[in-house]
């Protein structure tokens, strides 16, 4: 029997193949049930999930020490330092032409997959389908310490990093942690000033593709598909609609590892591990030395400053007072 040594999830997949002792998985109505970290999609994903949680036969890269399943991965993977795949807009390095071409997407604005439920679009078909479990309701990947359920087995193992307060990538400019390297490099643009992604209506700029399609939403549509069951108002996207059902059900899912406080968005738990636990770096403005926790809110405040005026774009005429 196989010792692990990640996270138990109790999380069920759907396989009609056979099950081995060996992989520590359990046959249940032809699911699934891992016994070790997160859930699988097929055997071989199942196989390749095994060798990283007990890192039993990895293949390492030998330039970042990233820890591959297979052979093919690793090959794949050597693509990015070699710079095979590389994007002309911002310089990133993909492991394949494939991955190149959804990339792309994020700086054209092509979203070619649409769902048919509630029209939102995606750049790759795999992202679709993981959307299409919002709707089903799907959600096959459960964590053991909270109970808490996720549609996707990604989305679990980002919660799991709430529970464990794993931090491993450190900003060298400012030593502001963060529990994943994409997180960190989103970060990081904070302080360059890096903005790669442009907005076609209004030449506005974005540090990340999801603030890009946020603005459009929010700015150049008046669409809102999204609908509150409690009290039937509309809201543009699903961030707005989920922040809003918790006024209704009053939750709390941010809990604080330190104490017993629960809080209903992410920026009070911030405050609150600044000011409660000193965990966490302060936002600060450099004109008047005011503390934030949010760079939305430290940008609205400097734009006060400066008197300016925000979400004013080229394609809206300004009027001027009498």
């Amino acid at each position: 029997m196989l010792s692990f040594v990640m996270f138990q999830c109790l999380s069920v997949i759907t396989h009609t193949g056979s099950s081995s002792d060996e992989e520590s998985l359990q046959q249940s109505s032809n699911q699934y049930l891992c016994a070790s970290s997160t859930a699988f999609t097929s055997q071989a994903t199942s196989t390749a999930r095994r060798k990283r949680c007990t890192r039993e036969q990895l293949y390492s890269c030998s330039q970042c020490g990233k820890l591959f399943s297979s052979q093919n991965g690793l090959c794949a993977h050597m693509n990015i330092h070699k710079s095979k795949y590389k994007c002309t807009e911002c310089g990133k390095c993909c492991h394949s032409s494939s991955t190149l071409a959804v990339h792309r997407r994020s700086h054209s604005g092509e979203r070619p997959f649409e769902c048919t439920v509630c029209s939102k679009r995606f750049t790759a078909s795999g992202d679709l389908f993981k959307h299409s479990r919002i709707h089903s309701g799907d959600k096959l990947h459960k964590c053991h310490m909270c109970d808490k359920a996720f549609s996707v087995s990604s989305h679990l193992n980002n919660h799991l990093r709430v529970h464990s307060g794993d931090k491993p990538y450190k900003c060298h400019m400012c030593d502001k942690a963060f529990s994943y390297s994409g997180h960190l490099n989103r970060h990081v643009r904070v302080h360059t000033g890096d903005k790669p992604h442009k907005c076609s209506q209004c030449d506005k700029c974005f540090t990340t593709s999801s603030h890009l399609q946020k603005h459009k939403h929010r700015v150049h549509s008046n669409r809102r598909p999204y609908q509150c069951f409690s009290c039937e108002k509309m809201f543009k996207t699903t961030d707005d609609l989920k922040m809003h059902v918790r006024i209704h059900t009053d939750a709390k899912p941010y809990s604080c590892r330190h104490c017993a406080d629960h809080f209903m968005y992410d920026y009070q738990l911030k405050r609150h591990l600044l000011e409660s636990h000193n965990e966490g770096t302060w936002l600060t403005c450099n004109i008047c030395q005011k503390k934030f926790t949010r760079s939305r809110d430290l940008n609205e405040h400097v734009r006060r400053h400066e008197r300016v005026k925000p979400n004013v774009c080229s394609d809206v005429q300004s009027v001027s007072t009498q």
